[in-house]
């Protein structure tokens, strides 16, 4: 088991956020949105850091996996919450750990059943392999190579980031 502190984090997440600053003009504003669960708490620390005025957008994707017949739904996770219109915006999708990328084609497929946006750009904080859709990140806190039998996750209330067997 690997597990990346609170400092190491914050700094991918200052990174983060020095390239989400850079892509965003006063002429074209973003619209963050973060996926339930690790990807809002990703996307709540780089909106309060980047001083966003509109609120963050709250995506709930159960309902629009793939798998959903097998991994079911959870149910604390709660609905979705996005506040404004994503029509004709430039959307920015956060997510902790992107893996398969099947939980961002769901999630790209619920953005567009709120609208269709200008373009959306993907930051996610930690990339790895073991993509099983073309889908990458813009913006990357860290890329990780691991084996696919290895899972990486994010504890929020510690901002430290754990990489270990699926089954721990």
């Amino acid at each position: 088991m690997k597990q990346f502190d609170a400092t190491e984090v914050t700094a991918w997440l200052d990174s983060m956020q020095k390239d989400l600053q850079a892509i965003s003009t006063v002429d074209d504003p973003f619209f963050m949105i973060g996926i339930r669960t690790g990807g809002v708490d990703v996307g709540r620390h780089l909106h309060t850091a980047l001083g966003l005025s509109e609120p963050l957008g709250e995506l709930n994707i159960s309902f629009y996996r793939d798998d959903f017949s097998t991994v079911g739904l959870h149910p604390v996770v709660g609905p979705s919450q996005v506040p404004i219109s994503v029509e004709g915006r430039h959307i920015v999708l956060v997510d902790d750990v992107l893996s398969t990328g099947r939980t961002v084609r769901a999630a790209m497929n619920e953005i567009f059943d709120f609208g269709r946006p200008a373009r959306i750009t993907l930051a996610t904080l930690v990339q790895r392999t073991g993509h099983e859709l073309p889908i990458r990140a813009d913006i990357i806190g860290h890329c990780i190579d691991i084996p696919d039998e290895q899972h990486v996750s994010l504890d929020a209330s510690t901002m430290s980031v754990t990489v270990g067997h699926k089954s721990q």
